[in-house]
């Protein structure tokens, strides 16, 4: 499990077949202290590190994504220099700062509008109609693994438009500040709403 607070912005090293995708990931955090077999939510997706170590001074992981996580995520768009949030996996006694997240993607999103609004930025996010019940405005969403608050929800004909304010602090420690109109993101909903949702349909 994971909580939505980047703890750092990592970027691709190099992206290689190899059964199926071997991604190398770049990072901060010292290679030694990454186990193998450790859950990193990488874009807000978890996937599993499957070594690590350390070239020309510059630290690492290498995680394997299958075609079927590649085909449901955003993880076939990533390049070589491609930001990418991390987050380690929660452990007990540690603080829940966002909320939590399962580092399991529920659906792609595509940023349509993007603009200042007040000190903050305004991100608006077109979502597939199939999410639209477990948007509501008030409510949490993990975007590219950033824990976010839901500031207004649209709903379209074919799909589903949601508003998200980041503040100056997030939008200087995630990759968003790379993103644009027509960019690509990861999105999972709410836990609780998942099971709201559900319990509803069964009564």
């Amino acid at each position: 499990m994971f909580t939505g607070i980047v703890r750092e912005v990592g970027h691709v090293l190099s992206i290689a077949p190899q059964g199926d995708t071997r991604i190398v990931i770049a990072c901060a955090r010292p290679a030694a202290e990454i186990e193998i077999g450790a859950s990193i939510s990488c874009n807000g997706c978890c996937l599993t590190a499957v070594a690590t170590g350390v070239e020309g001074g510059q630290d690492w992981f290498a995680v394997d994504v299958s075609g079927e996580t590649r085909s449901v995520t955003t993880l076939a768009d990533w390049t070589v220099d491609t930001k990418i949030n991390l987050e380690p996996s929660l452990r007990v006694g540690e603080e829940l700062g966002g909320h939590i997240v399962s580092g399991h993607v529920d659906g792609v999103g595509t940023i349509e509008g993007l603009r200042p609004e007040g000190g903050s930025h305004r991100v608006d996010v077109a979502a597939p109609k199939a999410l639209a019940p477990y948007l509501a405005q008030k409510g949490s969403i993990a975007l590219d693994g950033i824990s976010l608050t839901v500031n207004g929800v649209e709903d379209r004909e074919d799909d589903v438009l949601f508003g998200i304010n980041i503040i100056p602090h997030t939008w200087a420690v995630t990759n968003l500040a790379d993103a644009g109109v027509g960019s690509r993101v990861n999105l999972e909903i709410d836990l609780l709403a998942r099971y709201v949702a559900r319990l509803r349909m069964a009564g």
